[in-house]
């Protein structure tokens, strides 16, 4: 069977090289990954992959990788999470701006000069909820963006308007708006565990509902969007939240994890919300004042305490997507690496 050429940014990455191993293993596929940092020569994660060295700020080299590779369909993977406090704060704004918007401008741009049918665009949920302060309870694609008050939401907005603006009728597009990704070697499950000497304290009363998804999980929604693009096309032009479909307080996701490292709090008393966003406050003073991040902010205060969950509808009925992986079986698969 012939296979179809499809070239995946950031394919070396913690969603991209998830992305890469549901392609080869459906056999077909011809894969191009194309990543700053590509493995090594004999440590490649598949071998009939080829991997490149290019820069999706480079517009040259992208033209060179994309003319070579010919992809029928591109799926847009590579981008800047800001870590830590730089989350909140208007740190490194201009090196997120340049990778996730001008990247994406750039990408697009290789993708329609080589020819390619479609792109998918792993977006985010956060075009939505950075509106700090706000809750979102069961959001949909009707809700609207350019809110966001925070660089990362600001940046992924700007990124998707440009890739759905490419959609034409030989050119297919969609965005696919993760929620926050967990999985083997993710960032969430660690902080989630850095709290264990604080887990008697919770924030306000913990029964916000939050939405998350597992890597495998996501990464099969986007597999499901280039069969899309080079089928029934349903989803071209189209903005798609992707989560686990299975919403959980703060509080019972961090007990969740916390069992799976063999520790259930004795006690427990309720910080309200506005104590611990004064406490935020003060805790920047003093990481400001002696030059050392701390792991409080009035930022993760906000994240912590509010209510942030999708509605998968769309997903389910254009992408026919369902979640393969339940949250309680992501945990304990997330956490066993660890354990």
């Amino acid at each position: 069977m012939e296979q179809t050429n499809v070239l995946v940014t950031g394919g070396t990455g913690f969603l991209g090289s998830e992305v890469v191993k549901k392609l080869v293993e459906l056999r077909r596929y011809s894969v191009t990954v194309i990543d700053i940092n590509p493995p090594s020569l004999g440590t490649q994660a598949f071998s009939t992959v080829r991997y490149v060295r290019a820069n999706i700020l480079s517009p040259t080299e992208l033209a060179e990788v994309f003319a070579e590779s010919q992809p029928a369909v591109v799926v847009h993977t590579a981008g800047i999470v800001p870590d830590g406090q730089a989350r909140y704060s208007k740190s490194g704004k201009a090196a997120v701006f340049q990778v996730n918007v001008e990247g994406t401008r750039n990408v697009i741009q290789a993708a329609k000069e080589c020819g390619a049918r479609g792109l998918v665009f792993t977006s985010s949920v956060t075009v939505v909820v950075d509106e700090m302060g706000k809750d979102f309870v069961n959001a949909d694609e009707e809700w609207p963006t350019g809110r966001a008050t925070l660089v990362y939401g600001q940046s992924k907005a700007l990124a998707e308007d440009l890739v759905l603006a490419a959609n034409t009728s030989d050119f297919s597009t969609c965005a696919l708006r993760a929620a926050p990704i967990f999985g083997p070697s993710d960032v969430i499950i660690p902080t989630l565990h850095a709290l264990i000497p604080t887990s008697s304290f919770i924030l306000g009363e913990g029964t916000n509902l939050v939405d998350f998804v597992y890597l495998s999980n996501i990464a099969d929604a986007h597999v499901l969007a280039v069969q899309n693009l080079l089928n029934s096309g349903t989803t071209a032009g189209q903005a798609i939240f992707i989560t686990n479909g299975e919403p959980i307080t703060s509080r019972d996701l961090c007990l969740s994890v916390w069992k799976e490292f063999h520790h259930v709090p004795r006690w427990s008393i309720s910080v309200p919300v506005g104590l611990a966003w004064w406490l935020g406050l003060f805790a920047e003073v003093v990481g400001w004042i002696s030059g050392a991040e701390g792991s409080l902010s009035r930022g993760v205060v906000l994240d912590g305490s509010s209510t942030r969950y999708f509605s998968i509808r769309k997903a389910r009925r254009l992408l026919g997507y369902d979640p393969r992986v339940s949250m309680p079986e992501a945990v304990k698969l997330t956490c066993q690496v660890r354990i």
